[in-house]
């Protein structure tokens, strides 16, 4: 089983942040991400300028990465419909992250409509990114808690996977948008998801709210999760949730995994580079442990 690892600082890390990062610092970040070997990136969202001021430059960015790039890592882009897709498509994304919240308050504060509403709008725009030639990956947002709602049912989480499968939807993600997991139960969804289909992709996002970020991801690693989304230096949050807390840090995990003699073929030191570069950037401590202590 390979471990796939999804960079999300350049979309979840920086859209949770004030200061808007200028076009060529994200673009050096994302460069240099690549250059160390992460098998996809998140380079931005294809939202509302004026919502997420921070993402405005997405189409511009995609379009500088993708016109002389040779590098093997994907490059992926968030959309919340058809539009966004669209907008993706023209610009040259590879991949792309579609999701819907399972909490009704998340949904409507995130997109203007509910949970149901919103499932049919990502399946669709979905559709379209297929029958494009994109890979797809479709979440289930604020899946195991939400800030405003506290407990979600389990069994509204696996009615939205039912959805996607039925729609032919083979990779999906669980979201803990407000950090609220554990251990135990991203176990027991996760495996309730390979009872639905075993041969479904399953990947994971998982925010550091209450410092089990970590822990959740050995959890989902444990019962079959192949992709994990981290973010540099650990940046991170929804701006539509009612905390936004940090992911667990990309440089943090890799220096996890190569302890334990994985995915040696990722560049530390580079991602570690990274991570210093961005809190020099933004001149304060990031939530991440390994930038700060490797030599």
């Amino acid at each position: 089983m390979k471990i796939i690892l999804q960079e999300v600082g350049p979309r979840d890390g920086l859209q949770a942040e004030k200061q808007i990062v200028p076009l060529e610092k994200k673009e050096a970040w994302i460069r240099a991400l690549m250059d160390s070997g992460v098998d996809i990136i998140q380079v931005g969202s294809f939202v509302h300028p004026e919502k997420v001021p921070q993402m405005a430059e997405t189409d511009k960015l995609f379009r500088r990465l993708m016109k002389d790039k040779r590098s093997a890592t994907v490059l992926s882009g968030l959309a919340l419909n058809e539009k966004g897709v669209e907008r993706g498509l023209a610009c040259g994304a590879e991949m792309f992250y579609l999701g819907a919240s399972a909490s009704e308050t998340h949904s409507t504060k995130n997109t203007g409509v509910g949970t149901a509403q919103a499932t049919q709008r990502i399946i669709a725009a979905a559709k379209i990114a297929v029958a494009a030639g994109k890979k797809v990956q479709v979440s289930v947002q604020s899946a195991f808690g939400c800030g405003f709602e506290g407990p979600i049912p389990e069994d509204r989480v696996l009615d939205m996977v039912r959805s996607y499968l039925e729609a032919g939807l083979r990779k999906i993600s669980l979201a803990d948008t407000a950090g609220h997991a554990t251990p135990a139960q991203v176990e027991r969804l996760f495996s309730a998801i390979f009872k639905l289909d075993p041969t479904v992709e399953c990947a994971c996002h998982f925010h550091n709210t209450y410092g089990l970020g970590m822990a959740n991801i050995y959890a989902a690693l444990r019962v079959g999760v192949t992709t994990f989304d981290t973010s540099f230096a650990g940046l991170g949050g929804c701006p539509f949730a009612k905390v936004a807390a940090g992911n667990v840090a990309t440089e943090d995990f890799v220096a996890a995994l190569q302890r334990e003699g994985l995915r040696k073929d990722l560049d530390l030191k580079g991602l570690i580079t990274v991570a210093r570069d961005v809190a020099a950037h933004f001149g304060r401590e990031m939530p991440g442990f390994v930038y700060k202590i490797d030599s």
